[in-house]
């Protein structure tokens, strides 16, 4: 139904390593961002400005990249990946905005500048988030030369990764768990949510977009992403307590400050890092059945849990 990545560049197209790629999807990427955000000498010129500050100042894009290496994965060509890539990259710097609110987590750093609250203000941010997010639905919706019965599924998967049981549900429980302890199974499940829906819901949309997965290949890509969400949380946890503030972007120790319940926090670094180790093996395993088609996905999963060191 499709044309594959390989169809449209030849057999011999790609270089070796999936990190090769990483710089031109990121332009990839940034340049459909720039191309989806309001123009900012569009009224209102000051939303306009901040929604794309939120967007465009940087950041690894570590989600867009999960969804153009499952569509390697997969054979999806890069054109019906990139609606899902903005999209799920806008909900993200919305959570981000929300994450940093002085009602929140009260951050005034982020990707090395100054939060948006900080750099606008406040009611600004909170209108720039609250647009970032129907505008990710608007890109998903406008996706062509797909099935209806696709589209709808992406809408539906993203939808459900940014709700109350994905994403903002997480972070509810985040809050609600500041200076508690909670057990591995609770914050894991925390994780699961708050983070780990958003890369689950990154891995799954090439798979939505091809057909003739067996439901053994679409279970083994699922555990693979809920696996490499909670490695992602536990690591950023790990680089608040070791990192340096220039260095991941966002003031480091923060999480501490606040109280967050955090695998460090709970049950130290070194149990820490044992467990995103675990978790990486685990979500390394489900990929096996891909074989070398995969190697993208296992490049990206690797990058997760060893970044920082």
């Amino acid at each position: 139904m499709y044309a594959t990545w390989l169809e449209a560049r030849g057999p011999h197209a790609l270089p070796d390593s999936f990190a090769d790629r990483i710089a031109a999807y990121t332009r990839r990427v940034d340049e459909c961002l720039d191309a989806a955000l309001p123009h900012p000498s569009n009224n209102p010129i000051r939303l306009h400005e901040a929604m794309r500050y939120a967007v465009l100042n940087g950041g690894k894009r570590v989600r867009p990249l999960l969804v153009y290496a499952s569509g390697e994965c997969f054979g999806v060509h890069a054109e019906f990946l990139d609606a899902p890539a903005v999209a799920i990259e806008l909900i993200h710097a919305f959570s981000l905005v929300h994450d940093d609110l002085p009602a929140m987590d009260d951050d005034e750093l982020r990707r090395g500048m100054p939060t948006v609250h900080i750099e606008y203000d406040e009611a600004t941010a909170i209108l720039a988030a609250d647009a970032l997010q129907p505008l990710a639905f608007s890109v998903l919706a406008k996706l062509e030369g797909v099935p209806a019965t696709a589209k709808i599924d992406l809408i539906r998967l993203i939808a459900d990764a940014c709700g109350s049981t994905g994403m903002t549900g997480g972070q509810s429980i985040d809050l609600a768990a500041e200076g508690s302890s909670l057990s591995a199974e609770a914050l894991e499940l925390m994780y699961s949510l708050k983070t780990g829906a958003l890369i689950h819901a990154a891995v799954m949309s090439a798979c939505l977009l091809r057909d003739g997965l067996s439901e053994a290949d679409v279970r083994a890509i699922d555990a693979f992403g809920r696996d490499i969400g909670i490695a992602f949380q536990i690591k950023d946890d790990i680089l608040d307590i070791e990192g340096e503030t220039h260095v991941i972007g966002k003031q480091a120790g923060a999480d501490q400050r606040l109280g967050k319940a955090t695998y460090p926090g709970l049950f130290g670094v070194e149990p820490s890092r044992r467990r995103c180790d675990e978790l990486l093996s685990g979500a390394l395993s489900h990929l096996d059945r891909f074989g070398d088609d995969a190697a993208p996905l296992a490049w990206l999963a690797r990058f997760i849990v060893e970044r920082g060191q």
